[in-house]
């Protein structure tokens, strides 16, 4: 969910700052004191208070942290902590969205009119929805984000309709199909389509069809609890020049946009499960990864690009107020990298040490 995090930066976007010049992995496979170097520049100006790290190359697995849990505590980062995921949690609903297709239940180029009539512009298709080429307004450049004016709706419980009537209130930003533009509000309506074609809540199905399949234990669907339950780390920020914790909020707010709460070990079983087909039928499993001249990096839901040095990775990142996060593997699933960063109070650019860590991992 693109929310203000000083430590943040798009999956597409991370991806891109691993530019030319990048070195041939050597035998011995990743180097742990260049990742750790690489988390330690992120907690030393990259504007991450804390970070941990789960990291697999062929047989070696290995975590690694950086920073604190806390500003005011020297107690280190959870090596296994939760965390809000953010926009990660997309993956999860377009994975429940593509088994519904696999059944007969869903036609991804129908148009969502036809599961939810009146809903949104008849021409947008579910595809569409799925790959951000909708055109529907991001209903989240209409919220007051800012630390200084979250403190508003920090606490509110907001409903699908509620945020999908931010975006629909305003013309489409470009006729569906012609441009890819990343939109909160898709993935708004890829829950509402979940919750219809089902008959129950879309984090129902997500548990259902994922979560208790993989035994991910540790992966909830908060709703509208505040908390993080279980080990994690706290975040923060600035508000009014001072330092202001950000760990609690009502996620409502990012819905199937957002709002799940997962871990590095979860998060690496399930795009594991998801990249090695374990999850979808044949047909639906090429269509998560599949992109087009108009969305030439982004699939269903999934993140797919090559690498300067010729390794091809995919996955997603998510940003929500206080966590930034990403999730990336090979296609083989070889190389995986799960990552998760607190905010500090300070900014800070995080962009040199992303771009040393996935260098190392990946290339």
């Amino acid at each position: 969910m693109g929310i203000r995090l000083v430590a943040t930066v798009t999956a597409a976007s991370l991806l891109a700052l691993t530019t030319a010049g990048t070195a041939l992995a050597d035998e011995q496979g990743v180097d742990r004191k260049v990742v750790q170097q690489a988390l330690d520049q992120m907690t030393q100006g990259g504007g991450a208070l804390g970070v941990q790290a789960r990291v697999t190359d062929g047989r070696q697995r290995f975590t690694a942290r950086s920073g604190k849990a806390d500003l005011n505590s020297d107690r280190p980062v959870p090596e296994n902590g939760r965390f809000r995921v953010g926009s990660i949690t997309k993956t999860f609903v377009s994975t429940v969205l593509l088994q519904l297709a696999g059944e007969g239940r869903l036609e991804l180029d129908a148009p969502v009119v036809r599961y939810l009539p009146g809903l949104i512009d008849s021409r947008i298709t579910v595809r569409q929805v799925m790959q951000h080429t909708s055109g529907l307004y991001n209903y989240t450049n209409a919220l007051p984000l800012s630390p200084d004016e979250f403190e508003k709706i920090r606490y509110k419980h907001w409903t699908p309709q509620e945020l999908l009537a931010l975006s629909t209130s305003k013309p489409l930003d470009f006729e569906p199909g012609t441009k890819w533009s990343y939109s909160n509000t898709n993935y708004v309506v890829a829950g509402l389509l979940v919750e219809k074609l089902t008959g129950r809540p879309y984090e129902k199905a997500v548990e259902q069809r994922i979560l208790r399949p993989l035994h991910l234990d540790d992966t909830e669907v908060p709703g509208d609890n505040p908390n993080i339950n279980g080990p994690h780390a706290r975040a923060w920020w600035t508000v009014a020049g001072q330092p202001s914790e950000i760990t609690r909020m009502n996620p409502s707010v990012a819905w199937s946009a957002g709002e799940m709460i997962s871990t590095t070990r979860d998060l690496d079983t399930f795009v594991t499960a998801l990249a090695s087909g374990k999850l979808l039928k044949p047909a639906q499993q090429q269509e998560i990864s599949k992109t087009t001249a108009v969305s030439p990096s982004y699939g269903l839901g999934l993140v797919v690009q090559t690498l300067p040095c010729g390794t091809k990775v995919m996955g997603h990142s998510g940003g929500i107020p206080g966590y930034s996060s990403e999730m990336l593997t090979t296609p083989d699933t070889k190389k995986r990298l799960e990552l998760n960063a607190t905010s500090a109070p300070e900014d800070g650019n995080p962009g040199e040490a992303l771009n040393k860590l996935l260098t190392e991992v990946f290339c």
